[in-house]
């Protein structure tokens, strides 16, 4: 009795860590959803952050959770999960976002998540214990993410530049003002519809691994499906100021047409991504389409040395925290 108590106390304290980790990622990312529109004077910071907080949540009407279903059963092979592998995943996760939040820098949770799980399911297992599809899928949109939000965000940009090549800047920039609340709210429901799902996975894949929900279920129980939107909800509406300044003004200064079209880049891109159920990373999507407005206008209107450091940090993230990951493993092995 005594033993199963314990082990249910382990699973409700790494159920809220996972929270933690998802009100984290709302914290870190809220810069993804409001650093354009804050940044092109459309609403003020405290505006944006409930804007963008109330459409995240609300995703959760919108989107099937084809994310969470990749996260909880398409990372690992079954019977592989313990306790130890979540707190593993959770502490390499966590551990990277803290360190790029205190930088400035807009890096990925998703992939964060990601690399924590890899590092401590390889400490465990091996590679072998590894679904090599999800995983492959999950890296392949490192890379298509931030390219398909520069292709569409430069698209948008050259369409309403044709669109509106015989109206006057004042004019435009007034229509764009109010336009821009649909794209940012576009934005805000992809990104709830993506990253609130990874933490559903994470929590699924704990709650089958012991043994309180079972692998064919369909759905996860409907409680992780609202804490964990509420979770991210939460974290948008405190902001991550540090990386708003980064996102919104250091790439390329944003106007209101130019942050229209980068969230509707951005946003095209996440629902294409959450519709195939990649755990794509927000940030990677929405730099991407400011720096495809950006050099619409001319190369130089891209601080690619600033571009550059976010990329350096891309790379790195599934090492950094799949590492992390794997001590941390080792560590909760000691603990309990």
């Amino acid at each position: 009795m005594e033993t199963a108590q314990a082990a249910l106390w382990v699973v409700i304290l790494l159920v809220a860590l996972a929270l933690l980790f998802d009100f984290m990622n709302g914290f870190h990312d809220a810069a993804n959803s409001i650093a354009t529109v804050v940044s092109t004077g459309v609403l003020k910071p405290t505006q944006a952050v409930v804007f963008a907080a109330f459409f995240n949540v609300i995703a959760v009407f919108v989107f099937h959770l084809s994310v969470a279903a990749t996260v909880g059963k398409g990372i690992v092979q079954p019977g592989v999960v313990d306790t130890h592998v979540i707190f593993g995943a959770l502490v390499g996760a966590i551990a990277w976002n803290v360190i790029t939040w205190i930088y400035g820098i807009p890096s990925s949770s998703s992939h964060a998540l990601i690399g924590g799980i890899v590092g401590s399911v390889i400490a465990k297992a091996g590679a072998g214990a590894l679904i090599a599809g999800g995983i492959w899928k999950t890296v392949a949109f490192i890379f298509v993410s931030p390219v398909l939000g520069y292709l569409l965000g430069s698209l948008m940009m050259v369409l309403v530049a044709w669109i509106c090549r015989r109206t006057s800047p004042l004019k435009v920039d007034r229509w764009f003002r109010r336009l821009q609340l649909l794209s940012a709210s576009a934005y805000s429901l992809g990104h709830g519809g993506n990253d609130a799902q990874k933490t559903i996975g994470i929590i699924w894949l704990l709650l089958i691994a012991t043994g309180y929900a079972n692998a064919g279920d369909a759905a996860p129980p409907t409680w992780t499906i609202v804490c964990c939107y509420m979770a991210i909800g939460l974290g948008t509406m405190f902001g991550g100021w540090r990386i708003v300044k980064t996102m919104g003004q250091k790439i390329t200064k944003l106007k209101p047409v130019g942050g229209f079209c980068a969230e509707s880049g951005g946003a095209l891109t996440l629902f294409i991504a959450t519709f195939l159920g990649v755990p794509v990373s927000t940030t990677h999507t929405i730099t991407g389409a400011i720096v495809g407005v950006g050099s619409t206008q001319r190369a130089s209107a891209v601080r690619w040395g600033v571009a550059g450091n976010i990329v350096w940090a891309w790379i790195l993230t599934i090492p950094a925290s799949a590492f992390v990951a794997a001590i941390a493993y080792w560590v909760s092995l000691q603990l309990y």
